[in-house]
């Protein structure tokens, strides 16, 4: 006899792990306050504590000239366009030092693909960074790894192991989109493919780094989609424990190609509460305030969020999509403990640096 949703959630909030045709049927027919019960259970089994998590960090686009051409991107330039911009050196500096001032401990660097800059830009950065001052690189998504490799002549190893050694720390989850070929192909025909995305991720751990995994949904993909998306994680990261949080998000229409509409905060929580369900080996799911804004974000901390993400001083990829909520640290902590929480700043590796008093 098949199970029902209510059956299926209540294996999953007592530790038992939910299969993929489990996770099609909460899609499909489970009604969103049962799936946020089952995942705040879960939330709160895994983090008993009732502290939900947050990091300071500036998110710097090194690049927007992008060979790829996603039709869901509405940052990147062609290579030639009169709008097309590589940030100088010293650009990326200053922006690093006003972000250090501003208690930041992590900077998320990605860009377009483009083709002239090859590994030796990177090192170059990366080591002058590192010399000037003392934060985390959490840099460069795992296209952007592949497309290094390519231009560079070098395997995604030799990649990985020089950047790493020019002051790499661990890897975000950009590019993932959705983690199923088909889909790809006819978004991001250019961008990488699920094996290379996988490469990058096994590699990375191989070679003592972390990541995150994201999943952006909402551009066409089905049900299906989404859970062989969380399927791959899920199995990548029983094989290799590489993750150390999964951040799904909504795509956003505005100025881009493919066009279309946002998924509303309904499908938002319902695939956040879900990807908590079933992700049962990763630690940490974040709420996506960029997209999403403070009331839907402060929402998903009912439906197994356990951390709100960064103050992203700094971030220009869904801004250029028109969508662009602003939220500091002071607004952070408010949107933490208006939800019953107590709220920490933690490092990229999701140690927790201070706690915040009500």
């Amino acid at each position: 006899m098949k199970a029902t949703t209510r059956q299926i959630l209540r294996k999953a909030t007592i530790g038992g792990r939910i299969t993929s045709e489990e996770a099609l049927a909460l899609f499909e027919d489970a009604p969103l306050p049962e799936l946020a019960w089952a995942a705040d259970q879960i939330r709160q089994s895994k983090h008993p504590e009732d502290i939900i998590t947050y990091v300071i960090d500036r998110n710097i686009n090194y690049t927007n000239v992008c060979i790829s051409g996603c039709a869901f991107c509405a940052f990147y330039r062609p290579p030639g366009h009169p709008e097309c911009f590589v940030l100088p050196k010293y650009v990326m500096l200053n922006k690093i030092r006003e972000a250090v001032e501003l208690g930041a401990t992590q900077i998320l660097m990605q860009g377009g693909l483009h083709p002239d800059l090859d590994i030796t830009y990177f090192e170059s950065l990366f080591s002058e960074i590192k010399r000037s001052y003392d934060v985390h690189l959490h840099s460069l998504s795992a296209p952007e790894i592949v497309h290094i490799a390519q231009v560079s002549g070098l395997s995604i190893r030799e990649t990985l192991e020089r950047l790493q050694n020019a002051g790499l720390d661990s890897l975000p989850g950009g590019g993932a989109e959705i983690l199923v070929d088909s889909v790809r192909r006819k978004f991001s025909p250019r961008k990488c493919t699920v094996a290379e995305w996988s490469e990058v991720m096994r590699t990375a751990s191989e070679l003592g780094m972390k990541a995150t995994a994201t999943m952006v949904f909402g551009m066409g993909e089905s049900f299906s989609d989404r859970v062989a998306h969380l399927a791959l994680v899920r199995n990548l990261q029983d094989e290799k424990g590489v993750f150390t949080a999964f951040i799904p998000w909504t795509y956003q229409p505005g100025n881009t190609a493919l066009g279309g509409n946002s998924p509303g905060g309904h499908d938002y929580l319902r695939t956040l509460a879900i990807s908590r369900i079933y992700l049962d080996n990763i630690d940490n799911i974040q709420a996506s305030w960029v997209t999403q804004g403070d009331a839907i974000a402060e929402l998903a901390l009912r439906f197994g969020a356990n951390d709100i993400g960064s103050t992203m001083i700094e971030e220009n990829v869904v801004a250029a999509t028109g969508v662009s909520y602003k939220m500091d640290q002071r607004m952070l902590i408010e949107v933490i403990q208006r939800a019953g929480y107590k709220a920490a700043q933690r490092n990229t590796l999701y140690k927790i640096l201070r706690t915040h008093n009500e």
